[in-house]
């Protein structure tokens, strides 16, 4: 894994990028953190989808001041759906396109925050959409979904933030026909696919890290990446 500066229309930002190991070219993957920001935890991901078989790439949604200064404007970016935060994420796609090492099959993969990107650029040139618990949804999210790209969505039923998701998105991608596998796991939280810090004080709120949710969820989305992705 190594740390490399892409180029966005606002200036150049610094993101993750993960090569699986062995003869390419492979698909990939633009992987969308979520509020936290840059962690370990970012690296781990990065890795695992790098073992499965995909070019993960990372860019630092906080890249132009750190979270404290970044995090109001992202989330305002987010809510409006277009802006910098956007212009960098299809940048890290349009970095994938251009690697030898891509097939030109690109994903996105996003967490919490990053999960609403990722269902917000679905219809924007990604083969396959992957987000974890990208509540609360979007808002007009029918109107959202114009277009988008194949969905595998994953939600925790104690999710304090993501009541009515499920049924909500099952109801918009069966209407406009969107193939989609949507899943809510029995008894996992918000951010159940991260190890954030201070686990025991987050479960108590909803939040938190589930091991068999996240094993499951990896399951089916590198399975339904493998159908859609393929070159």
């Amino acid at each position: 894994m190594t740390t490399i500066d892409i180029q966005a229309p606002a200036g150049p930002i610094d993101a993750l990028l993960d090569v699986p190991s062995g003869q390419g070219p492979w698909p990939g993957v633009v992987v969308v953190h979520d509020a936290v920001g840059y962690a370990p935890d970012n690296a781990a991901i990065s890795r695992r989808i790098a073992q499965a078989g995909y070019v993960a790439l990372t860019p630092n949604m906080y890249a132009r001041g750190g979270r404290a200064r970044c995090i109001p404007r992202v989330m305002r970016e987010l809510m409006t759906q277009r802006g910098r935060a956007l212009d960098d994420i299809m940048a890290a796609r349009d970095h994938l396109l251009g690697m030898p090492e891509c097939t030109g099959r690109v994903g996105i993969a996003g967490f919490c925050m990053g999960g609403q990107f990722a269902l917000v650029l679905s219809p924007n040139g990604f083969g396959a959409s992957a987000p974890f618990y990208g509540t609360p949804l979007p808002r007009h999210l029918s109107e959202t979904l114009d277009g988008a790209c194949p969905i595998v969505a994953s939600f925790g039923t104690r999710d304090p933030l993501g009541i009515g998701a499920t049924k909500r998105l099952r109801a918009v991608t069966a209407a406009k026909n969107i193939t989609a596998d949507i899943k809510a796991y029995p008894g996992a939280g918000h951010s159940f696919a991260n190890k954030l810090p201070g686990q025991p004080l987050i479960r108590i709120t909803g939040f938190g890290y589930n091991e068999a949710a996240t094993e499951d969820a990896w399951r089916r989305v590198f399975a339904f990446f493998g159908e859609h992705l393929a070159d």
